[in-house]
C-alpha cells in the first residue's frame, strides 16, 4: 500500500513565529510603509472607489434614512446584478486594451433566445440556459476572431455587433415584442434569498478561504527567498474582510437574506478574480494589455488569447441576459437596451480598471457597479429625476478615468 504524505508544518510554523517576533506594531508599520509608497507611485488601486463608496453611502443615509436599511441594501444588490455581471467580462477586454460595444444587444438577444426557448418551444429550463450561454459565447467568440485574425479594431467591429445583435434580436423575438417568463426556476435566480445559516456559513467560509490562500502564498514566496508580506498584515486585513461581510449578513438576514443574484455575482467575481491573478491564462491577458508586441515575442499566443477573452465577455452577456428575464419575467425588445452597455463600461472603469489596458482586478466590476447602483438607488429615494442621475454619473466616471490618467503619469515619469 502507498504511503500518504503528510502536509510540511514548516510553512505554518514559520508563520507563526513570525508573527511572535515581529509583533503588532511592526506589521501595522509595514503595511503602512507599502500604502505610502504606493501612493507615491500612483498606485491607488481600489482605495478611490472605497473612499468614494463610503462618501456616497454617508451622504444618502443623511439625506434619506431608509438607505442603509436592510430591504434597500438587498434591493440594491439585485439591482447590480446585471450590470456587475456584464462588467466582469468587460473588465477582462479592457485588461487586453480593447473594448467591447457589443454586450448590452448580445445580453438582449441572448435573453430574447431563452424567452422563444421556453414560451414557444417548450423547452426545459437549463436546456434553455445552456443553449442562450452557448449563443452568448459563439457570439463573443467570432467577435474576437474578426478581431483577432483580421485585424480590425474592437471598437468597429463591436459597433458593428451592436447593431447586428440588436437585429437578431428583434428577428427571434418577432412580432410578439415581449415574452413573459414564468418559469419558476429562472425566477428564483433574482427572486430567492439564502437561509440564515447559509448566510452566516458564507461569511466564514469566504473569510477562511481568504486566510488560508493569503497566508500558503505569503508562505511559498519566503521559501523561494522573495518578498512577503508580514503575517500580521495578511491577519488584519482578514479580519478587516470578515468584519465587512458578517456586518453585510446580519444586515441582510435582519430583512430577506441574503440575494441568491448576489451570490451568483459574486461567485463569478471570485472565481474570475482567481483565474486572472493565478493561473497561465490571466498573466497573457494582463501582458498582451502591457505590451501587445512583447506579449508576441515573448511566445503568448496574442490571438488565441484575445479570441478566449471576447467568447467570455459574450458569455457574461449572457448570464446578464438571463438574471434580466429572471428579474422582469419577461424577454422583451427593451432586454439589454437602454443604458445597460453604457452602466457596465463605467462600472468597469469606475472600479477602477485602466483604459490603457494592463491593470486592473475583475474587483473592479463589483465596486463599480456598487458605486452605479448605489448612486441610481440613492437618487431614486431622493425623488430626483433620470436626468440628475445620468449627469452624476457622467461626473463620476470622468472623475474615475482622470484618476486613472494622473496615476498613469504618475508611474511613467522619471
Amino acid at each position: 500500500m502507498a504511503s500518504v504524505a503528510t502536509p510540511d508544518p514548516a510553512p505554518l510554523e514559520h508563520a507563526a513565529e513570525e508573527l511572535r517576533q515581529r509583533g503588532i506594531g511592526a506589521g501595522l508599520a509595514t503595511l503602512l510603509r507599502d500604502i505610502r509608497a504606493r501612493l507615491a507611485h500612483g498606485e491607488f488601486g481600489a482605495l478611490p472607489v472605497v473612499v468614494g463608496l463610503a462618501g456616497i453611502w454617508t451622504f444618502f443615509q443623511i439625506q434619506e434614512p431608509a438607505f442603509l436599511t436592510a430591504r434597500n441594501l438587498s434591493n440594491l444588490i439585485l439591482q447590480i446584478a446585471v450590470v456587475g455581471t456584464i462588467a466582469i467580462g468587460l473588465v477582462l477586454v479592457l485588461l487586453l486594451g480593447e473594448i467591447d460595444l457589443s454586450v448590452g444587444s448580445l445580453a438582449g438577444l441572448c435573453a430574447a433566445v431563452l424567452g422563444v426557448l421556453i414560451v414557444n418551444h417548450g423547452w426545459p429550463w437549463w436546456g434553455a440556459i445552456v443553449a442562450m450561454l452557448a449563443v452568448g459565447a459563439a457570439s463573443g467568440a467570432f467577435q474576437g476572431a474578426w478581431i483577432a485574425l483580421l485585424r480590425v479594431p474592437s471598437f468597429v467591429v463591436t459597433l458593428a455587433g451592436l447593431l447586428a445583435w440588436l437585429g437578431v434580436q428583434l428577428r427571434v423575438l418577432g412580432d410578439a415584442g415581449t415574452l413573459n417568463v414564468f418559469d419558476q426556476n429562472i425566477l428564483n435566480l433574482t427572486t430567492s434569498y439564502l437561509a440564515d445559516a447559509w448566510g452566516w456559513l458564507l461569511a466564514l467560509g469566504l473569510s477562511v478561504a481568504y486566510a488560508a490562500t493569503h497566508l500558503i502564498t505569503q508562505a511559498l514566496r519566503r521559501r523561494a527567498g522573495l518578498a512577503a508580506q508580514p503575517v500580521v498584515v495578511v491577519i488584519a486585513r482578514t479580519l478587516g474582510l470578515a468584519a465587512v461581510l458578517f456586518a453585510g449578513v446580519a444586515v441582510l438576514n435582519s430583512a430577506t437574506g441574503v440575494p441568491t443574484a448576489g451570490v451568483i455575482l459574486l461567485g463569478l467575481v471570485i472565481l474570475f478574480q482567481w483565474l486572472t491573478t493565478r493561473t497561465k491564462f490571466g498573466r497573457c491577458v494582463y501582458a498582451i494589455g502591457g505590451n501587445a508586441e512583447a506579449a508576441r515575442r515573448a511566445g503568448i499566443k496574442v490571438g488565441r488569447i484575445r479570441i478566449y477573452v471576447f467568447m467570455l465577455a459574450g458569455l457574461f452577456a449572457a448570464v446578464g441576459g438571463l438574471l434580466s428575464v429572471s428579474r422582469l419575467a419577461a424577454a422583451s425588445t427593451q432586454t439589454g437596451g437602454g443604458t445597460l452597455l453604457l452602466e457596465a463600461i463605467a462600472a468597469a472603469v469606475i472600479g477602477g480598471t485602466s483604459l490603457f489596458g494592463g491593470r486592473g482586478y475583475v474587483w473592479s466590476a463589483l465596486l463599480g457597479a456598487l458605486v452605479i447602483g448605489s448612486v441610481s438607488n440613492g437618487l431614486d429615494l431622493l425623488a430626483q429625476p433620470p436626468e440628475v442621475k445620468y449627469m452624476v454619473q457622467g461626473a463620476i466616471l470622468l472623475l474615475a478615468v482622470t484618476i486613472d490618467a494622473v496615476s498613469r503619469r504618475a508611474q511613467t515619469s522619471p
